[in-house]
């Protein structure tokens, strides 16, 4: 069989109007953004663009990635760029558009969703100049799969993961994504299936510095079910999913931990993290810590 596929709709996908970062945001808008984000829609803005300088048009091409890296990373917290080739003369050119991009991103989210503002912690800054399609890859780090996303070294213990994404590709091609089940259509499949941890394997993984805290239930959940439906063949072929292509000049954003998601294509895209608290939820009775409690009757937190 192959997998079924149909147009994204308003139930995927929610077009937003908005052509500047920080532009102060209607009051509809703002409770259908909080509304459609927690059920796990994904929130586009077809005229948000990232407008590179001239001088950092320079850095659209694969070769700035390093050889074993997908992404060039920036932590805003201490300034640092990793994954990239570029010289000492280049690397802060990197860093400062990277910055600009979170800056810019973080005004987006705070206008948006002016509820999360305070709660909101901003995680790293990624650059992807290299082609995703034909880009070989393990079955766990093949994001052409459907996933959900889960971090190995950094746990969450339940506070949200929030991405979002802006297409700079000068080629006029767009960032084309699969969109899959819902949440806890795809718990309900995979949660019976996962397999509980190894007894003080948390305790030994994070003594060992190679887990940023300490992993809950949940994340060992998580993490199980990011793996496992990357692995299961015969769901990737069979379960119905959107398909979108996010054009150049265009934003979009997701709580990744919650939309099922694959990556087929596209090149030179930028990307935020951001981490939320449960209880800066308009309904933390949506996240995927409290969807996995419900169905599995424990607390995982």
């Amino acid at each position: 069989m192959t997998a079924k596929r149909s147009p994204a709709h308003p139930a995927a996908v929610v077009t937003m109007a908005a052509t500047g970062w920080g532009n102060p945001i209607a009051r509809d808008d703002i409770e259908i953004a909080v509304d459609r984000l927690e059920d796990g829609a994904v929130l586009y803005f077809p005229h948000l663009a990232f407008v590179l300088t001239n001088d950092e048009q320079r850095f659209l091409t694969a070769a700035i990635a390093s050889k074993h890296s997908k992404n060039v990373s920036f932590n805003i917290t201490d300034g640092t760029v990793k994954g990239t080739v570029a010289d000492a003369a280049e690397v802060g050119s990197v860093a400062a558009m990277m910055r600009r991009y979170c800056d810019q991103a973080t005004a987006l989210v705070s206008a948006l969703v002016p509820r999360y503002a305070a709660g909101l912690r901003v995680g790293r800054t990624s650059f992807r100049p290299v082609e995703i399609a034909g880009r070989p890859a393990s079955v766990q780090q093949d994001d052409k799969r459907l996933h959900v996303d889960a971090f190995v070294s950094t746990p969450t213990s339940g506070d949200r993961i929030m991405r979002i994404f802006t297409n700079v590709n000068v080629e006029g091609r767009g960032r084309h994504w699969q969109i899959g089940a819902p949440f806890e259509d795809v718990a309900r499949r995979f949660a019976p299936r996962l397999r509980a941890p190894l007894p003080g394997s948390a305790w030994l993984l994070h003594a060992a510095g190679l887990t940023h805290g300490r992993r809950t239930l949940y994340d060992h959940m998580m993490l199980k079910l990011h793996d496992t439906m990357k692995a299961d063949a015969g769901y990737q072929e069979q379960v119905e999913r959107s398909d979108f292509s996010f054009p150049p000049g265009s934003t979009w954003l997701c709580y990744t931990d919650m939309v099922s998601h694959a990556v087929l294509d596209g090149q030179f895209v930028f990307e935020q993290t951001f981490y939320l608290p449960l209880a800066a939820m308009a309904d933390e009775a949506k996240a995927p810590l409290r969807v996995l409690e419900r169905l599995t009757g424990r607390p995982l937190g």
